[in-house]
């Protein structure tokens, strides 16, 4: 259901209180407390009073319909409250407390049903049951079983755990840290992980989405929200799982939680894995640096003090910076005598005397070094040097390189034993600092992880790579003939098809494998909750020992497949050791990319090896595979966690003037044709479709425009050959909104090409692909001096209507309930 409603769980006007005993005194004190300027109505046979305020026998004696019911009742008398306060017109309950005894499974189920269908009639939203409870501090509502008071703020703190949200809520008190929002889903009946990020992602006062979470309902629902709520906001996930017992897949080649971090990964979000790194990273994250890689360098006067960071660094997965040998020599005249005059991976040590000067001339240096993505400064106590002077020299150093540059140059720092004077000084110059070196380094690669998920969120895998081919049809038949005998798993010569289909290169069978390849292990897993999932790691006979495998929601492109292979040990040995050469790494990536193709055709693929695959510097080479199927799964069935790119709405146009053009959902990689596209528009036209003058348009902007969630949004673009160029005429998108009733339409053709039909055609198809998906209303604004949109809105089909407050903007809408098929090609 998403968002619908929960403006009355987070935003109420009036609230009821049903809730008897110790649970209910702690809410009806955290409820008064709590600042909330709307009436707050006791439902209590106990007491003619709660607290100053009048208590009512029952919801039928309530003067007014509570936006929201804070209850603390028995499992089964739930049903039937909700289903008399819905009556009443209340669109909201939170159901508290954890301290009741648990009930079998059947049970349980059972219960939650019932609130359910008793909400369903007045759309009524359901959170909890077994919950802590919420608070929302700017808005004075604390209806939660809570121990301290949140302060206000900007992070939005949302887990499962009742727990862990109170021992958050200490922690952050006494850290001065404040909230937007304090949320715990509980049993999650209604409410769950996804809802509460769309929420998040559109509230105006939240900067940071924290989330604690143990699991996950549905797979598709939180990665459409995660991914739209990492666009815009920070988003850290922190997830017990690393050390929990059982596997994660039948042989072993994953643990359990590697599909859970897959898909954080792919969500854009950063994890975490305790509650001081989380505070730590959301820090961090805030302060606006930028890095473009995983390489730190590091200058300290200690080298026991770097050494420590040196280890966290490695322990995080990145790697020391090492110095080009031009920046060695320039730190020769800077280093102590006996200092290392080469490059060398390791920290830089200026000595324990090293006075200010030192610190700032050598991080100039390293400022200018191209092989170092940041650079951490480590001071240590030092009875000889002043620590402040040094702490305000790399200050003053960082300001002359971002007046220099341009750009405030990512510099961290870790000052020990200095007191509070040079916290100031790094504070006031937006400086990180931190109160140890491993905890600095930590904090670098909270900085490199989040920027390689954006990039991993914003990638689009097309359809099907242009490096091949594949002949679905063959593999399918092979699959029909073991299923038709009654066989769930293929033979070696039927496997051995199958990988042949998708042009995966064979080894001869009997031939001895290449001297020196690396042998690998690809694989294919249905996992039961977040489906298809692609497998890497270290092949041959002890996989299984090794537990060296990573995995990946796919689809995969290039970009997706190589960043799965880097998150696996082995990816150094790839790249050469000891005289043995490097692994063919591309043809690795087109490996696991056309795997990843093979599970987005073959939904009757439930599990597939290939191990080993060899991989030698003249390309990979498979054995064989163990592959097990399934009957297919009927034509549309959702597989993957994350929608793939939607082939079927691929067509060819014939425009007015002969023209052919291709219509076709956008991908990121259409950036640059969009933007020139707008380019060669008309300044008056971009006026009237973005309701501003644009002389520019950057990437960001333009990044908005391409890439896209496909669960949730549709752009399509019309592109023809201009030049022996690819150029994308026009383009129509629709942004739902997160119940998927309703979306905002806007379009673009550009200016030269007025007259063709091409507009009309655009909105015709997006229409027809709205109504297919089940929307029931498209909407959107148009500026009162756009005739022409006006005009083929009203052919259309669109009612319009004025826009109050907004003399020069016409709102118009048209309801799909109904409605015939527009264009000539089915949606």
């Amino acid at each position: 259901m998403s968002v619908r409603n929960l403006d009355a769980l987070f935003r109420p006007a009036s609230i009821a209180l049903i809730a008897d005993g110790p649970v209910g005194a702690v809410l009806a004190r955290n409820l008064f407390a709590g600042g909330f300027d709307g009436p707050v109505m006791p439902v209590t046979q106990g007491a003619r009073s709660v607290g100053s305020a009048l208590a009512y026998p029952s919801v039928s004696a309530l003067p007014m319909a509570p936006d929201l019911a804070v209850i603390a009742a028995p499992p089964e008398t739930l049903p039937g409250l909700i289903a008399e306060l819905g009556g009443r017109g209340t669109r909201a309950v939170a159901i508290v407390g954890t301290d009741r005894p648990p009930a079998a499974a059947a049970t349980e189920a059972a219960r939650r049903q019932a609130m359910l269908d008793a909400a369903r009639p007045h759309l009524l939203r359901i959170l909890g049951p077994d919950g802590f409870g919420l608070m929302v501090p700017h808005h004075g509502v604390n209806a939660s079983l809570g121990h301290v008071a949140p302060l206000a703020g900007d992070l939005a703190f949302v887990s499962q755990s009742g727990a862990v949200a109170a021992a958050v809520l200490d922690r952050a008190t006494r850290r001065g840290i404040g909230f937007s929002h304090v949320v715990s889903l509980g049993g999650k009946a209604d409410v769950d992980f996804g809802d509460m990020l769309d929420w998040l992602a559109a509230d105006a006062r939240t900067r940071a989405v924290l989330l604690h979470v143990e699991t996950i309902s549905h797979a598709r629902k939180f990665m459409s929200a995660a991914r739209g709520a990492a666009r815009t906001k920070l988003a850290v996930v922190i997830r017990p799982g690393r050390g929990a017992p059982g596997a994660g897949d039948a042989d072993g080649l994953i643990g359990p939680d590697a599909v859970y971090d897959a898909a954080f990964r792919r969500a854009g979000m950063l994890r975490v894995f305790d509650l001081a790194e989380l505070f730590d990273s959301v820090e961090t994250l805030a302060s606006g640096l930028k890095v473009g890689g995983e390489r730190l360098a590091i200058l300290t006067n200690g080298a026991g003090l770097g050494l420590l960071a040196a280890e966290a660094l490695a322990e995080a997965g990145g790697a020391v910076a090492v110095p080009a040998q031009a920046t060695m020599v320039r730190l020769q005249t800077v280093l102590p005598k006996g200092a290392a005059a080469t490059a060398s991976p390791g920290p830089i040590d200026l000595g324990d005397a090293a006075p200010a000067d030192r610190f700032a001339r050598s991080l100039e240096a390293l400022l200018a070094d191209p092989g170092r993505d940041a650079v951490l400064v480590v001071n240590g106590p030092s009875a000889i040097a002043d620590p402040v002077e040094a702490a305000r020299a790399v200050v003053d150093t960082v300001a002359a390189a971002a007046k220099r540059d341009g750009r405030r140059p990512p510099v961290l720092a870790s000052w020990l034993g200095a007191g509070a004077e040079a916290g100031r000084l790094f504070a006031e110059a937006h400086i990180p600092a931190y109160d140890t070196p491993g905890q600095a380094a930590r904090a670098f690669m909270h900085l490199a992880r989040h920027r390689r998920n954006q990039i991993l969120l914003m990638q689009t895998p097309p359809a099907l790579p242009e490096e091949f081919e594949p002949d679905a049809a063959a593999a399918q038949a092979v699959i029909a003939a073991a299923l038709a005998e009654g066989r769930d798993q293929l033979a070696p010569a039927e496997a051995r098809s199958v990988l042949e289909a998708y042009r995966i290169p064979l080894a001869p069978e009997g031939a001895a494998p290449p001297p020196e390849a690396h042998p690998l292990v690809l694989g294919i897993d249905d996992d039961p909750l977040f489906g298809p999932v692609l497998l890497f790691g270290q092949g041959g006979a002890a996989a299984e020992l090794l537990h060296d495998g990573v995995a990946a929601l796919p689809p995969l492109n290039a970009v997706l497949a190589r960043d799965l292979m880097m998150r696996a040990r082995m990816w150094r040995l790839l790249q050469g050791y000891r005289g043995r050469p490097p692994a063919d790494l591309d043809a690795v990536t087109l490996a696991l990319v056309k795997l990843s193709q093979l599970a987005a055709d073959l939904s009757e693929v439930t599990a597939l090896r290939i191990n080993p695959l060899l991989a030698g510097a003249g390309g990979v080479l498979a054995l064989g595979a163990a592959i097990r199927v399934r009957p297919p799964l009927p034509l549309g069935t959702p597989r993957f966690a994350i929608r793939p790119y939607p082939q079927r709405l691929v067509q060819q146009l014939t425009l007015r003037d002969g023209r052919e053009v291709t219509l076709r959902p956008v991908r990121p990689e259409d950036e640059p044709a969009i933007r020139e596209m707008l380019q060669r528009s008309s300044p008056d036209d971009v006026r009237l479709r973005f309701f501003s003058a644009m002389r520019s348009f950057s990437h960001e902007f333009a990044a908005r425009l391409t890439q896209i969630d496909y669960d949730r949004e549709m752009a399509l673009a019309a592109e023809a050959e201009e030049d022996g160029q690819r150029v994308i005429l026009g383009a129509v998108r629709i942004i739902a909104d997160p119940d998927g009733e309703t979306a905002e339409y806007g379009i673009m053709v550009r200016s030269d090409l007025k007259g063709l039909g091409l507009g009309h055609r655009l909105m015709t198809e997006i229409i027809d692909y709205a109504r297919s998906r089940g929307l029931k209303r498209i909407f959107g604004e148009v500026l009162r001096e756009n005739v022409t949109m006006l005009r083929m809105a009203g052919e259309l089909g669109f009612a319009r209507e004025d826009v109050p407050d907004e003399p020069g903007i016409i709102h118009v809408t048209i309801s799909l309930d109904g409605l015939p098929a527009l264009s000539q090609h089915p949606a």
